[in-house]
């Protein structure tokens, strides 16, 4: 049998195994770590209420790896954080980018959770304007998650910072993380939501993911699914 049937065979099996594991965790961004926080904003001037007011809100927050990998190895890592609102959470997910003016609009491994994480793709708000999102780490974080105790994350529009994220305690109880279901695409409001094809196909990934792994899905919101998808 030729090598390259070898590997290709491999690599199914391998997937196959990691879906099925699926079924009680995350297929991706298995491993991560969990806290609530504080959002501090200070405002700017994007059209989505969100950034431009200045307020305090509830957090939380998830940090992980995109695959998994041993500590100090590289991997996507993910950044998200959930905005508590009284009628709807909002999820922000971001992820390890490059930071050139092209490149942070796409995905890059790195060691260690010090570092830059984006939207990738843009946010479209109030004003019909689209912006791209991003975070930083304030200080250090490390590279292994089990190191993690407490940090400060500033939140970026564009290349301008509006808000801090602080750890306002240590990480919460591994079953409280395994049951946490984000959704990027339901969870977000009518002057700040992501838009695109890409997108729109995360709305279905998300949901028939979060069924798998036997958690509560988000609420259905089918206008903010339809706004992403239709680019509004």
């Amino acid at each position: 049998m030729r090598p390259s049937v070898i590997a290709g065979a491999a690599l199914v099996t391998a997937l196959g195994v990691r879906i099925v594991r699926s079924r009680h965790r995350r297929f991706l961004h298995p491993d991560g770590r969990s806290f609530a926080g504080e959002l501090e904003v200070w405002g700017l001037d994007t059209g989505a209420e969100l950034i431009d007011r200045p307020a305090r809100h509830d957090v939380t927050v998830r940090i992980s790896k995109g695959v998994g990998t041993k500590p100090g190895r590289p991997d996507v890592l993910g950044l998200v954080v959930r905005v508590h609102g009284p009628e709807r959470d909002f999820d922000l997910l971001l992820s390890t980018c490059g930071q050139g003016r092209l490149t942070r609009h796409l995905p890059a491994p790195r060691r260690s959770f010090d570092t830059l994480y984006g939207s990738i793709l843009a946010y479209r708000t109030g004003t019909g304007d689209k912006i791209y999102l991003a975070a930083r780490a304030d200080g250090a974080l490390g590279a292994d998650l089990n190191g993690i105790t407490a940090g400060r994350i500033t939140l970026l529009a564009g290349n301008h910072p509006f808000g801090r994220v602080t750890f306002t305690g240590g990480p919460l109880p591994t079953r409280t993380d395994a049951a946490l279901a984000f959704d990027p695409i339901r969870n977000t409001a009518a002057d700040l939501h992501p838009t695109g094809t890409i997108h729109g196909t995360r709305a279905l990934a998300y949901r028939v993911s979060q069924l798998w792994r036997g958690v509560r899905p988000a609420t259905p919101a089918p206008d903010a699914v339809g706004r992403t998808a239709l680019h509004h």
